[in-house]
C-alpha cells in the first residue's frame, strides 16, 4: 500500500473520530444525527446533478447501503446515549475487522493465517478491557449491546460498499449518490424531530451539518482508497480512529478512566494492525 493511501486513510480515521464527537456532545443526538444526514444529503444532491450516473448493476449496493447506514445511525445514536465516547467508539469501530475476517472464513472458507487470529484475539481482549468495570457490575451492557450492533452494521456497509464502488465504474458518483439517499435517514428525523428543529439554535443547525460534511468527506476518502487497496487493509487501518477517539474522549470530554481505555484501544489497534497485515 502506497504512502498516500496510508495518509489518505488515515485522515478519514481522524475526520470520523472528530464527527462522532459532535454526536457525542449533543443534547440531543437524533437530531444531530438527523442534521449530520443532512449535511451528506445537501453537497450529494449538488453532485449528483453535475456528475454522470454511476453504473446500473451499483444501484443495488447503493440502496442496500442506505438501508445499513440507517440502521448505523439508530444504533450509533442510541449507544451514544448509554456510554461513553471513548468506550462506545473503540467497540464499535474495532469489531470491524475482525467481523470482517470471520466471515470471509464462516461464508467464503478462507483460511486465516494465525496472526490474523491473534489480531482478533488482541481485539477481543482490548473490548473486555474497554468495559471491565461495566462487565464486572453488569452496569453498561445496554451501551455494550448497542456498541456491537453498530459495529455488525459497519462491517456490513464496508463490504457493500467496497464491493459497489468497483462495479460502479466513477467512485466520486458512488460516492454522490450514497451521500445524497441519507437524505431518508434526515427526513425521518425530521419527521420524528420536527418541532425540534424549528426551534434549535443556529450554531445547532451549523454544527450538526458541519459534522455530516466531515463525515462524508471521511467516507469518500475511504471509497476512494478501496479502489487501490485490499479491503481488508483498508478497514484496518481505518479503524485507527479508535485511538483518535479515546484521546478526544480523555483531552476535551474528561472522561475518565483514560490508561484503561487508552491500553484497550492500543490493544484493538494492534490487533486490528495484524489483521490489516496477514489478512
Amino acid at each position: 500500500m502506497s504512502p498516500s493511501i496510508i495518509a489518505i486513510i488515515l485522515s478519514a480515521a481522524l475526520l470520523h473520530a472528530v464527527w462522532n464527537t459532535i454526536v457525542k456532545t449533543a443534547a440531543d443526538r437524533t437530531t444531530t444525527l438527523g442534521l449530520v444526514a443532512l449535511g451528506h444529503t445537501l453537497p450529494g444532491a449538488v453532485m449528483v446533478i453535475l456528475l454522470p450516473l454511476p453504473s446500473a448493476e451499483s444501484f443495488i449496493y447503493i440502496g442496500l447501503s442506505t438501508l445499513v447506514h440507517f440502521a448505523y445511525f439508530f444504533f450509533l445514536g442510541r449507544a451514544y446515549a448509554h456510554g461513553d465516547l471513548s468506550v462506545v467508539y473503540p467497540i464499535a469501530r474495532g469489531i470491524v475487522p475482525a467481523l470482517v475476517s470471520l466471515w470471509a472464513f464462516l461464508l467464503l472458507g478462507e483460511v486465516l493465517p494465525l496472526l490474523v487470529w491473534v489480531g482478533i484475539g488482541l481485539i477481543i481482549i482490548g473490548i473486555l478491557l474497554s468495559n471491565w468495570k461495566a462487565l464486572r457490575s453488569g452496569i453498561g451492557t445496554t451501551a455494550l449491546g448497542l456498541s456491537l450492533a453498530t459495529g455488525v452494521c459497519i462491517s456490513i456497509y464496508s463490504l457493500v460498499d467496497g464491493v459497489g464502488v468497483r462495479l460502479s465504474g466513477n467512485t466520486l458518483s458512488y460516492w454522490a449518490w450514497g451521500a445524497f439517499l441519507h437524505l431518508f435517514i434526515a427526513g425521518f428525523a425530521g419527521i420524528r424531530k420536527g418541532q425540534t428543529l424549528v426551534s434549535l439554535p443556529i450554531n445547532v443547525w451549523v454544527a450538526g451539518i458541519a459534522g455530516g460534511m466531515v463525515s462524508m468527506a471521511a467516507y469518500g476518502l475511504i471509497l476512494y482508497a478501496k479502489n487501490f487497496a485490499p479491503l481488508g487493509a483498508v478497514s484496518a487501518l481505518r479503524e485507527t480512529s479508535v485511538i483518535f477517539a479515546t484521546l478526544i474522549g480523555f483531552v476535551l470530554l474528561k472522561e475518565g478512566n483514560w490508561k484503561r481505555r487508552l491500553a484497550a484501544a492500543v490493544l484493538m489497534a494492534c490487533g486490528i494492525a495484524l489483521i490489516g497485515l496477514n489478512a
